[in-house]
């Protein structure tokens, strides 16, 4: 182990953050608060600590409320994981600091017939009267279910983000950073017969009805949603944007996905945050190893 004084390796990591994960602002800050708090615990000597410290560590930290503590223990993880990359450390003794138990549920998530029942209220309104609004709308809800968008990233989508026939997205998420999302066959023809309608001067993919100079807003977003959300016999208030992610997500998870791959799907700068689902994960495994283990039945 090379020895490294805590305010060195805070700067180095912090630095690599910023430059080359492209990590935004707010959380640079953060991080550096609770490494630097971390470090004042134990008197300058993080960079060194072993397993028994770290966990010492966070045992102290009890006080803090659920989403903090998860917080810091990404820091830690992410920091020592640094050290261990740059040959500063031989381990990363981090990994022995358990998992933070929340103490809140998830958001609110949708059941797949209740997904369904949103679609077919779409096709009936398509059906009745294809205008350039219920067009709009099916490609906004494609995109939100379909492909987990945040809506804000949805919203602010620039026109030239999606080209049929190309099977993806170019998003700009948290920090600025981008990352390409794929498309359903469904989501690129509901865009498709969308942008028909759009005129072709027009800087966004959902222009504002109001005015083509400014995009869609969150708020008109989430009115439409529950607008539909009513229209499929769903109570309004368990429905909106986020709701439509998290049930990306969650159904997601629940036929095969792995949370690898769907931190990259979602946008997510640390698998922690992806970490959510494990619920998921874990009731699929569980049903697994009850349908396919040869004494399941014994």
């Amino acid at each position: 182990m090379n020895e490294i004084s805590d305010s060195r390796a805070i700067a180095l990591f912090l630095d690599k953050l910023a430059a080359e994960q492209g990590a935004a602002a707010n959380t640079i800050l953060a991080y550096g608060h609770d490494l630097r708090a971390a470090s004042a615990a134990l008197d300058g000597r993080l960079a060194l600590a072993d397993d028994d410290g770290l966990r010492r560590l966070f045992a102290g930290w009890t006080e803090l409320v659920p989403a903090s503590l998860a917080r810091r223990r990404a820091a830690l993880r992410r920091l020592f994981a640094f050290l261990q990359a740059e040959g500063l450390r031989d381990d990363n003794p981090a990994l022995a600091i358990a998992g933070v138990k929340r103490g809140r549920a998830l958001p609110k998530t949708l059941s797949v017939a209740e997904v369904e029942r949103m679609f077919a209220a779409l096709d009936r309104l398509l059906a009745e009267k294809p205008s350039p609004r219920a067009l709009r709308l099916k490609a906004l809800v494609e995109l939100l279910y379909g492909s987990g968008l945040r809506a804000s990233e949805l919203v602010s989508l620039p026109r030239n983000a999606i080209r049929p026939p190309q099977p993806f997205a170019i998003v700009v998420g948290k920090g600025g950073r981008e990352r390409m999302v794929p498309l359903s066959a469904a989501a690129l023809a509901a865009v498709e017969a969308h942008l028909a309608l759009v005129a072709p001067g027009c800087r966004w993919l959902f222009p504002s009805r109001s005015s083509g100079e400014k995009h869609l807003t969150r708020v008109r977003l989430f009115q439409l949603v529950r607008e539909l959300a009513a229209k499929a016999d769903i109570p309004p208030e368990r429905v909106s944007p986020h709701v439509l992610r998290h049930a990306f997500a969650t159904h997601m998870l629940e036929n095969g996905a792995d949370l690898r791959s769907l931190q990259t799907l979602l946008g997510h700068s640390d698998i922690s945050t992806t970490e959510r689902y494990t619920h998921v994960e874990e009731r699929r495994l569980v049903t697994t190893v009850r349908t396919l283990h040869p004494l399941a039945d014994g």
